[in-house]
């Protein structure tokens, strides 16, 4: 055991056996016989003690006022050895464990947000298309409304009552109209793609959504006479080839729903090319849960004449509905609910991981969207419409990898 003495009144020594351990803090010094030196920065055993070894244990915060580090210092048998002030935390030490632990924690978190987002993006696509397929409700553009009238209320609940993210305001009028154009433009988008569904399966569909890069493309170059690199175009062509193939092998091919989806990926392509025109200065820049805020009330006021003018006493049929069959309330709740979600976690995984790993698990999230779908509808799907599929979803991958290496 080491008999030690402080010889500033700053220092905290505690001297423990039989593998003894001293805890130090701040400037100080140990006597046996001849001095041990310690200064604030690194402890160091002498030669006149050549068979003591000090195992490096990590620096943990001081409890002194002054703000001083201190370090539990093992010694045992062995050579002498320096330590450095500020040393990495050792193997089964407890920093060690708790970041691991934090990093566990982390990893959990990040991956039920990609869950909760695969979930709620599956959830409400095959909900969608149960509700105006299968269950009848042949009402798209006020299921709709119905999504963005969720949309309003739970974005202001989420930022102005829970203050999930700060509140930007809209600054001028020509921002105004800029978020109108914006939320215009989004309406055709969600209105065709619910439309489409009608007629359309949920793979085929998801197969004619990957196409928006093409769009984007197209869109970005008309618009803003931005050109790609020869390698990005080239990319696009078993996008655009791949759904060529799966429209020749699809049996449940309609040419009004495969139109019409085609609009909607179009329309959809076009809000994220006028996005970046419309509000790309910084004053004018929202991100995505304040831009929903201010664009899903505008959407309301745009769908609900078209909803009285185009499906005349939906409000009248669907009470009739539910006096038969309350589960349609339960249903336009829950899924406009869950359209809300699907914004709400895009923004989140786009925060905690990246853009780019957003479009990966897009990609991603389409296939097993098509999966799932055959499972629970049974809709046939043949061979070559397969294929295709799979041809544009790697034209995506290809896409998103030349995007990021042109950057």
């Amino acid at each position: 055991m080491i008999r030690g003495l402080a010889s500033n009144s700053m220092a905290q020594i505690a001297l423990l056996a039989p593998a003894t351990a001293i805890a130090i803090t701040g400037m100080y010094s140990l006597r046996k016989g001849k001095q041990l030196c310690v200064a604030r920065n690194r402890v160091m055993l002498p030669s006149f003690i050549p068979r003591w070894r000090i195992e490096k244990i990590p620096w943990f915060p001081s409890s002194n006022p002054c703000g001083d580090r201190s370090a539990a210092v093992k010694v045992s048998e062995g050579a002498a050895t320096s330590l450095t002030h500020g040393w990495p935390a050792e193997k089964g030490s407890q920093d060690q464990i708790e970041g691991e632990r934090m990093k566990g924690s982390s990893r959990f978190f990040t991956f039920g947000l990609v869950a909760s987002w695969y979930s709620s993006n599956i959830g409400v696509l095959l909900l969608n298309k149960y509700l105006l397929s299968n269950y009848g409700f042949k009402y798209p553009i006020f299921l709709t409304m119905c999504h963005m009238t969720a949309c309003s209320l739970l974005s202001y609940i989420a930022i102005a009552w829970m203050k999930l993210v700060p509140l930007q305001t809209i600054r001028s009028r020509v921002q105004f109209f800029k978020i109108s154009a914006l939320s215009l433009v989004f309406c055709v988008s969600v209105v065709f793609g619910n439309i489409s569904l009608r007629y359309l399966p949920v793979s085929f569909n998801q197969a004619i959504g990957a196409t928006t890069p093409f769009f984007t493309a197209v869109f970005a170059y008309i618009m803003t006479f931005k050109r790609e690199a020869w390698l990005t175009y080239l990319t696009l062509v078993p996008v655009v080839t791949g759904v060529i193939i799966a429209s020749g092998g699809e049996p449940s091919f309609h040419l009004f729903g495969f139109i019409i989806c085609i609009a909607a990926t179009a329309a959809r392509a076009l809000k994220s090319v006028l996005q970046g025109i419309l509000l790309s200065s910084e004053g004018e820049k929202l991100n995505s849960m304040n831009l929903l805020l201010y664009m899903a009330p505008m959407a309301v006021v745009f769908l609900l004449p078209a909803t009285l003018i185009m499906e005349e006493n939906v409000v009248g049929i669907t009470l009739a509905l539910a006096r038969d069959d309350v589960k349609i309330i339960w249903y336009l709740l829950f899924n406009s609910s869950l359209a809300y979600f699907v914004n709400l976690t895009n923004f989140l995984v786009t925060k905690h991981t990246s853009a780019l790993t957003l479009q990966v698990l897009g990609n991603a999230k389409g296939a097993v969207a098509v999966v799932v779908s055959i499972l629970i509808f049974r809709n046939p799907v043949s061979v070559t419409g397969m294929l295709g599929y799979t041809l544009t979803v790697f034209g995506v991958v290809l896409y998103s990898e030349a995007k990021k290496r042109s950057k």
